[in-house]
């Protein structure tokens, strides 16, 4: 059973930096791309960055680049998305998801945008950014 549980999230201050992680069990993570998404309030969910399954290459929103980074840790089955300089409109419910389908050694570098990329999702954890 493909689990993804998220952690992390909070209350903070616009200019703050939080880290929420994914943990993830019952698939070869390693092999596999992740993603986060968000979800604001009265708003549709949306992507916020990828990482591919070798970690050689990631893609961010245009709204959060330069100030967020997702990484990975293999030996820990975990995704990671720092955010830094959190700003109000930042405020959302973020889900990370996983690609059960293995990657490719051919295709090293692929990121994928779309939620009907992603096979499994965890529940969320909320961010909150106050001014």
């Amino acid at each position: 059973q493909v689990q993804l549980v998220e952690s992390g999230g909070g209350l903070v201050q616009a200019g703050d930096s939080l880290r929420v992680s994914c943990a993830v069990s019952g698939l070869t993570f390693s092999s596999s791309a992740m993603g986060w998404f968000r979800q604001a309030p009265g708003k549709e969910r949306d992507f916020v960055a990828g990482i591919s399954w070798s970690g050689i290459a990631t893609y961010y929103a245009d709204s959060v680049k330069g100030r967020f980074t997702i990484s990975r840790d293999n030996a820990k089955n975990t995704v990671y998305l720092q955010m830094n300089i959190l700003k109000p409109e930042d405020t959302a419910v973020y889900y990370c998801a996983v690609r059960k389908r293995r990657g490719s050694i051919y295709d090293p570098g692929r990121v994928y945008l779309a939620e009907n990329d992603y096979d499994y999702w965890g529940r969320g954890t909320q961010v909150t950014v106050s001014l």
